[in-house]
């Protein structure tokens, strides 16, 4: 809600994520970690898509238009995933 204008209802998980060869090292406190993220599918139960401090733009994208936008690899990787009902993806 807070990042697009859109409150969502959460209907599944699409996968969990990680690289082992993407480790973050926190000099100020010598932590090393990695990273992981857990995608969820969700359907919009209200709101409007609405641009935030956090977001330049918003806006709803029909599926066989989502390969043209440019995004980075990873992202690509779990949009594919889940409409291609590759899930739930554990990697």
């Amino acid at each position: 809600m807070e990042e697009t204008g859109i409150t969502c209802e959460i209907t599944g998980l699409v996968g969990t994520y990680s690289d082992p060869g993407h480790v973050i090292h926190y000099t100020s406190n010598d932590e090393v970690r990695q990273e992981f993220s857990i995608v969820l599918a969700a359907r919009p139960v209200r709101g409007r898509p609405t641009p935030s401090s956090e977001s330049r733009e918003v806006r709803w994208v029909p599926r066989h238009e989502v390969a043209n936008y440019g995004m980075d690899r990873s992202m690509q990787l779990r949009i594919n995933h889940h409409l291609q009902g590759h899930t739930p993806y554990i990697g």
